[in-house]
């Protein structure tokens, strides 16, 4: 069995667009939310959104280009360039040997919303030549395939919020079984949109608090719901061989991977932490490690009421008493809820996590919910000594997927 290494990342987040720009402002403890500009909020309830700000698809794909792919293919293409430029590998001499699993949970809404209003204004004929295309969630690993020009297989795994994150752990177990040799693997969402916030708004999944300060705060007592964020996560995943065969720089090494169901209810997750705790237990199994071993969670954390009480409920499942014990984390007070390329932006986190040995905060908590009762890391992060860390991702239909992420040692 391979060993498999990361050795680049790429972002496009609402608190940066870069990996440097997004961990700088992770450690400063800073929040990429605002007021929505993207659309006209008057008629709704929610108000706040983590928006990618100053993003410029043209450093990475012509202006053309530009108009034939909705916002999350252009978010993964210049995520997954900048991964493949900071791990040096050469693709194009060995295509065949690398992979895209870039996931979408939702696709092209924003251009689904533009060509259903056009066709009920102006008539089905008025409706974009390109529609499809630019819709269908599996153009994020299209296009970065074409872009790229990596020829091994490519997959959009969708299982909503945990997308990203099972895109990642499928990568590494087809790196592991010698059926690639290095793969982009993360995620790609952009659902700014009436529609797409109208829709979890309709849910009351969404904050409904207007202050951008507080919206989104993860474990907290008066959270309300989540803020949704827009962006790609992509991390340059190659086995160990090829890595030091070339002399690569290894940023950590992924050495677990859990996925499961809840078999329980469409939205919310079992109350028991069953499904979620048992998915931890796979990513530990799999690494090796007990419980105490494991230095860090980074948590899915959405700041819901049943998302974040339940989350907690499996990691006392899986960790028992040494669940007290662990900083656990939601990066989610930072960039807000990206849905399908949640598990993408937070998997760097991880990355970053253990090679400067710092555990992020959890933005907004500031009144303790007695349901949630292990160390959530309020206020400001710290540093910490990381060997082990595990990153959640639910998703609705049950979902369940965790990641282990072990820091490198040569």
């Amino acid at each position: 069995m391979q060993r498999v290494v990361v050795t680049g990342m790429g972002a496009v987040s609402p608190i940066g667009n870069d990996v440097e720009a997004f961990w700088k402002n992770m450690k400063a403890g800073k929040h990429g939310f605002a007021e929505i500009t993207k659309f006209d909020t008057s008629d709704m309830s929610t108000k706040i959104a983590g928006e990618v700000k100053n993003f410029d698809p043209t450093e990475y794909i012509s202006r053309k280009d530009t108009r034939r792919m909705d916002d999350f293919s252009q978010y993964a293409i210049a995520a997954s360039v900048q991964a493949t430029q900071m791990s040096g590998y050469d693709i194009e001499a060995n295509a065949e040997g690398v992979g895209v699993l870039i996931s979408s949970g939702i696709g092209g809404i924003n251009t689904i919303q533009e060509g259903v209003i056009k066709m009920t204004d102006k008539g089905p004929k008025r409706i974009p030549a390109l529609f499809v295309p630019m819709v269908i969630g599996n153009m994020a690993a299209g296009n970065v395939s074409m872009h790229l020009g990596a020829k091994g297989i490519s997959l959009d795994i969708v299982t909503a919020c945990a997308s990203a994150t099972n895109s990642i752990g499928e990568a590494f177990l087809k790196i592991q079984a010698g059926m690639l040799d290095a793969c982009l693997a993360g995620g790609a969402e952009g659902t700014l949109s009436m529609i797409g916030v109208g829709g979890f708004e309709a849910l009351t999944a969404t904050s409904f608090n207007p202050d951008a300060d507080t919206a989104s705060r993860p474990f907290d007592k008066d959270r309300d719901g989540f803020v949704m964020g827009e962006g790609a996560g992509v991390l340059f995943l190659e086995s160990l061989e090829s890595a030091q065969a070339r002399g690569a720089h290894i940023y950590a090494e992924l050495v677990g991977y859990g996925a499961n169901s809840d078999a329980y209810h469409m939205t919310a997750p079992n109350p028991d932490g069953s499904g979620a705790g048992k998915a931890m237990l796979q990513a530990m199994t799999m690494a090796g490690i007990t419980a105490e071993e494991v230095d860090y969670i980074n948590a899915h954390g959405t700041s819901t009421p049943t998302n974040d009480s339940a989350e907690t409920v499996a990691i006392k499942y899986a960790l028992g008493e040494r669940a007290y014990d662990i900083p656990v984390s939601s990066s989610k007070g930072h960039f807000g809820h990206l849905l399908g390329a949640a598990g993408g932006v937070e998997a760097i986190a991880c990355v970053k996590a253990l090679e400067e040995g710092f555990v992020p905060a959890t933005l907004g908590l500031e009144t303790p919910d007695e349901a949630c009762d292990l160390d959530y890391v309020p206020g400001e992060g710290r540093q910490a000594e990381l060997k082990y860390v595990l990153s959640n991702s639910l998703g609705f239909g049950g979902h369940n997927a965790v990641l282990c992420f072990k820091k490198w040692e040569a």
